[in-house]
């Protein structure tokens, strides 16, 4: 089978993480992966935030758990978090944005390296604590949070596929 066609059908969300942290080369590659993602008329709106950082981790964690109303970890332990956002002045942001998610999540899948969609960007990033951050971070006004990609070597197996639904595939 094609290599990429195998990454694409073998990649699962991984839930449970080791600590052990992705290296610089490997998280470069999976960026650069990211930023070649297509975007509606190549006008590249989205921007990532690779974070590193176990206290800031922690931070975004407790904001992502408190948009559900809990007190868990929604990044499941990963030691990365690459934070998606994209400006919404773009008619294509949500679309751009999620092609991005994409990308990383199937090039760290081809670098060994496991990954899942974590939801809740955008309200994260639209209270007072996030814009926080942002500008922390520098990053310019306006952006909108699309996903935040975590990434990390799974604590157990890969996760087995669920079945492939009936009628997923019409042929004209």
């Amino acid at each position: 089978m094609n290599e990429v066609i195998r990454c694409l059908t073998e990649r699962r969300s991984v839930r449970a993480y080791t600590g052990r942290q992705v290296d610089k080369e490997t998280l470069e590659k999976i960026l650069l992966a990211g930023m070649y993602a297509p975007t509606g008329m190549g006008a590249q709106s989205p921007i990532m935030v690779a974070v590193q950082d176990r206290e800031t981790i922690k931070e975004l964690s407790r904001l992502n758990a408190e948009v559900m109303g809990n007190a868990g970890d929604p990044f499941y332990g990963a030691p990365t978090v690459v934070v998606v956002l994209a400006d919404p002045s773009r008619h294509t942001y949500i679309e751009d944005g999620s092609l991005v998610m994409g990308n990383l999540m199937n090039a760290a899948f081809s670098l060994g390296v496991d990954s899942c969609w974590i939801h809740r960007a955008r309200e994260v990033f639209e209270g007072s604590e996030g814009k926080a951050l942002l500008r922390k971070w520098g990053v310019p006004e306006g952006y909108v949070g699309i996903g935040n990609c975590i990434l990390g070597y799974r604590a157990g197996e890969l996760p087995q596929p669920k079945p492939r639904k009936e009628n997923y595939l019409y042929r004209v």
